[in-house]
């Protein structure tokens, strides 16, 4: 919204494949992998790297039928607070500390300006969604 990308983006293909035919896992397996490195304490992205390195498994969707993080909510084990606001409140909280030691820094404190409308517009969306409690509030100390 607030950068200038263009139409350049990764994206997967639109496309529902079946199972590419060199993975040689079950989709039992594969969910079975997904808890495992789950109780390790692996994030969903994470996750999914480690299976696309580590084991040849290119889309956890394509073999199981179901999204990672389905997967993991499933069996419990989804986390408090959905990966993508989780990143954005970390960068709030480095760029916080930045401004800290560096106040006339315009340009960064535009930059958290732009974040925290990011992680309020992405917590409206997850509590309409039922993912947060309607409650939860993302205060943060004004500059």
């Amino acid at each position: 919204m607030h950068a200038r990308t263009g139409r350049s983006k990764s994206r997967k293909p639109p496309r529902r494949l079946p199972p590419p035919k060199r993975c040689d896992y079950t989709p039992e397996q594969v969910e079975q992998l997904v808890v495992e490195y789950a109780k390790k304490g692996y994030k969903p992205a994470m996750i999914g790297i480690i299976l696309r390195d580590m084991y040849g498994i290119p889309d956890v969707r394509r073999v199981t039928g179901k999204k990672l993080t389905q997967i993991l909510r499933e069996h419990g084990l989804e986390p408090e607070i959905p990966e993508d606001l989780d990143n954005l409140i970390r960068r709030a909280i480095n760029l916080r500390k930045h401004l800290a030691k560096h106040p006339k820094d315009l340009h960064s404190k535009r930059g958290l300006q732009l974040i925290e409308s990011r992680i309020k517009r992405l917590a409206d969306y997850y509590k309409r969604k039922g993912r947060l409690p309607k409650d939860r509030r993302y205060n943060p100390p004004r500059i």
